[in-house]
Parts: structure tokens; sequence; C-alpha cells
């Protein structure tokens, strides 16, 4: 998206970031170099991202410096493409070291991705850029993040499909397993014998390829896993 030079006082900066001190570190390094810059308040809680979505819009936002990681509000992955395919530049500012996430990043609309950790002459070049309509990120440096995030999407698509494989009852077991249950107390819940649960949960590893329990449970989380709903 190409778009002309506008003066910096004129060129609009809304600022997605729930740690306080880099946001204020942001504004006024923005300030300062004249551009018009204001925050928004991040939800302290998670919902949808619609209202939020709104309230940036209204702004009427050139650029929009986003997080990824927003505190109780959740994901800042989700505002992207709303954002983007509203015609706002959407700069990922992020902590997360996670390149396949930076990859997502990209695929749903960002312009570009920094780490929180580079200079802030990095981030004000950036913007620079964008107000003169200029290209953020290199066709090599676009093409490496999606492949990170095809890669792991990949790996996950393989990791969900060995949870496939779990029958209802080894689906509950493991919902079990990742609650901190121990053999025992499953089979007590279950009412059945300690051996059938233990045959169950060498099902489980064996349907997952992973050799413990711990390795079972994390790989559910990796995945966003819904266990089933279990008896109290």
């Amino acid at each position: 998206m190409s778009q002309s030079t506008t003066s910096r006082s004129s060129c609009r900066i809304v600022i997605l970031e729930d740690h306080v001190l880099f946001a204020e570190s942001l504004e006024l390094a923005m300030t300062v170099e004249g551009y018009d810059v204001r925050r928004v308040t991040i939800p302290e809680r998670e919902q949808s991202p619609s209202a939020l979505i709104t309230q940036v819009l209204r702004q009427r936002p050139r650029v929009v410096l986003l997080d990824l990681d927003l505190g109780q509000f959740g994901s800042g992955e989700k505002l992207i493409a709303p954002l983007a395919q509203a015609g706002v530049n959407v700069v990922v500012v992020t902590g997360s070291l996670d390149r396949a996430r930076w990859g997502d990043a990209v695929r749903l609309g960002a312009r570009k991705v920094l780490a929180k950790w580079r200079p802030l002459n990095d981030i004000l070049a950036t913007v620079r850029r964008l107000n003169q309509g200029l290209q953020v990120m290199s066709r090599e440096e676009r093409e490496e993040l999606l492949q990170a995030w095809a890669t792991e999407r990949s790996h996950l698509v393989e990791l969900e499909g060995r949870l496939d494989q779990l029958t209802v009852r080894e689906r509950e077991v493991l919902a079990h397993l990742m609650k901190g249950r121990t053999v025992r107390e499953i089979a007590a819940v279950g009412v059945v014998s300690e051996a059938t649960v233990r045959t169950q949960v060498k099902a489980i590893l064996a349907k997952l390829d992973v050799t413990s329990q711990i390795a079972a449970v994390g790989l559910a989380h990796q995945v966003g896993w819904r266990p089933p709903q279990l008896a109290a």
C-alpha cells in the first residue's frame, strides 16, 4: 500500500501497548519527532476486539504501533487484519522471539515487525518511511517470516492429527492429566482400576508419540487443544 507523504504533524500514530513505561517511551519519542500521537487504553479483560478496533479507527490513524501481547485483553494478532483492511499501517512492536508468530502477523497484514529491544530509532525510521509512502520490508524478509509461519502451522496440524486419534475415554484421561490429577485420582473419578488408567495413559503417549505425561500435556497446550468437560 503506497501513500503520499504527509507532514509529521498531520500523521497520526496510535499506540496499542499494555506496558505503560514502554508506551510512554514510544509516545515521547514520536511526539518529539513531530507526529500526532495518541495512546488507546487496553481493556483489562479478554473480550471481543470489535470495540477496541472501533475506538482505534475513530482516531483515523495513519500508523498503529501494536504489541502482540496485550495483558488481560489477550493477543494483539486479532486486531491486525481489521486494522490493515481499514487502510491502517500496522507496525508490530513485540517482545516475542517467535519468528513464526512474526510471520503470522505479516500474513494478517502487518507492514513490519520489530523487536522491542531494538533501538527506538528503528521504530522511528519505520514510521518515517511509511509516512513517505516507502516500503519497510524487503521481499526476502517477508518470505522468510511467512515460511516460518507456514512451517510452524504444518507442525501444529500434524500434532492436531495425533490428538484426533485419541478415543473418547483417552481424551477424558488427557483432560484429567491437564488438570494435574494423578492416575489414582483419575481412577477414582472414573470408577475404574488404576491398571486400566495406566493402560489408557500408555495408549495416549503412544498415539501422541511422546514419552511422558508432562510431554503429553505440553503437546495439548501447544496446539490449544480443548479438552472435554469433566465431572468435578
